[in-house]
């Protein structure tokens, strides 16, 4: 083999190599792309997008503010971690 058969097969390999990324990385941002549409539909009773089960069975969605009471299983309010606040001060 003379130098310029191995440039000319080193050449065409690297032109496939690139042409096969490249097709590859389009293939994946297309369905990206594509599978990200389906956020954009419109949501209810009606659709097929179930965002959470109260909006399916007709609920309305309500947010508690910051400073709402968590309950009895508030975990930043355990005894345990009470206690060791009370220990380090």
């Amino acid at each position: 083999m003379i130098p310029a058969e191995i440039q000319s097969i080193a050449m065409a390999a690297l032109q496939g190599l690139i042409t096969s990324t490249v097709f590859i990385l389009v293939l994946f941002v297309g369905f990206i792309v594509v599978a990200g549409f389906t956020k954009f539909r419109r949501t209810g009773r009606d659709s097929l997008v179930v965002r959470d089960l109260s909006e399916q069975m007709g609920g309305v969605l309500q947010y508690l503010p910051p400073n709402a009471p968590r309950g009895p299983v508030d975990q930043l309010r355990t005894p345990e971690l009470l206690e060791q606040v009370g220990r380090k001060e």
